[in-house]
C-alpha cells in the first residue's frame, strides 16, 4: 500500500550525522546506547500526517509513494533538513539578564519563547545562538512506515501523543464529533495552549470529523483537594 499525502502513518526512524553519530531515534534501547535518551521522550514510533509539516521537509516529501514495511535510507542536506544557519538568530546580551548574573558557554536558556545556547562569554556580554542545533548540517535518516491508520480514534490518539508527549488518552469519536479529555496538569501548559488549535485543525482538515471538543475533567477528589489548598492559603493569610 503506497502512502499518500494526508495519510496518518506510524513511523519508526533513526537520524544520524554524516559521521554516523545518532541525534534522534524512536528506538529506546538505541537512544540509551547512543547517549541521546530523553526521560520524557516517546519511543516505539510516532504518528504523523503526511504533508502536514510534522517533520522536516525532506522526510515529509519522501514518505509519499512509499510502501508500508519497507526500510528506507535517505540523506538530506540543510535545505531539506533543519535549514541553514541564520546569523540573525545569533545575538549578544548582558550577563545581567542571566540568573545571578552568571553565564557560561553551553548554557541553555529560554528567551521570548525561544530556546538558545550560550556560545561564548566575553567580559559582561554573552553570545546566544537561537538556531536549531542541527541547522546547517547534512543528516541521514533510516525509517520504516509501520502502518497507515484508518480508525479515527487511533488517528486522534496518535496526534494527541504527537502534540503532548502523553501516550495514554481518553478519546471518543461519535457522529462526527471527537471528544478529547484533557488532564488538569495539561490545562495550564504553555506549549499545549499554543498547539491545541493546530491539532484541532489537523484533525478537521484530514479526517471526516466535523467537530473537536477538548474537555477539562474535574472530579470530586480533585475539587476537594483544591478547596483544601485554598482554605490553607486563607488561614495562612489570616
Amino acid at each position: 500500500m503506497a502512502v499518500e499525502k494526508g495519510d496518518f502513518i506510524k513511523i519508526n526512524y533513526t537520524g544520524r550525522f554524516e559521521d554516523g553519530g545518532v541525534f534522534d531515534t524512536t528506538d529506546e534501547q538505541l537512544a540509551k546506547d547512543e547517549g541521546v535518551f530523553a526521560e520524557n521522550g516517546l519511543y516505539g514510533g510516532d504518528i504523523i500526517i503526511v504533508g502536514a509539516g510534522h517533520t522536516i521537509p525532506g522526510l515529509d516529501e519522501d514518505f509519499v509513494g512509499k510502501d508500508v514495511g519497507k526500510e528506507i535510507e535517505i540523506t538530506l542536506d540543510e535545505s531539506k533538513a533543519f535549514g541553514p544557519i541564520d546569523p540573525r538568530l545569533v545575538s549578544g546580551v548582558s550577563v545581567s539578564k542571566f540568573k545571578d548574573g552568571r553565564a557560561e558557554p553551553g548554557m541553555v536558556i529560554e528567551q521570548d519563547g525561544r530556546r538558545g545556547v550560550v556560545t561564548r562569554v566575553i567580559g559582561r556580554r554573552a553570545t546566544i545562538d537561537f538556531n536549531n542545533p542541527l541547522a546547517g548540517k547534512t543528516v541521514v535518516y533510516n525509517y520504516t512506515i509501520d502502518e497507515v491508520l484508518s480508525d479515527d480514534v487511533d488517528k486522534v490518539k496518535g496526534l494527541y501523543s504527537f502534540y503532548t508527549g502523553i501516550i495514554d488518552s481518553d478519546v471518543t469519536v461519535e457522529d462526527g464529533i471527537a471528544k478529547i479529555v484533557i488532564p488538569l496538569g495539561l490545562t495550564f501548559n504553555q506549549r499545549w495552549l499554543l498547539s491545541k488549535g493546530k491539532m484541532a485543525n489537523d484533525i478537521l482538515e484530514n479526517t471526516d470529523i466535523k467537530e473537536v471538543l477538548f474537555i477539562e475533567k474535574y472530579d470530586k477528589k480533585i475539587n476537594t483537594e483544591e478547596n483544601n489548598e485554598e482554605k490553607d492559603i486563607e488561614e495562612d493569610e489570616n
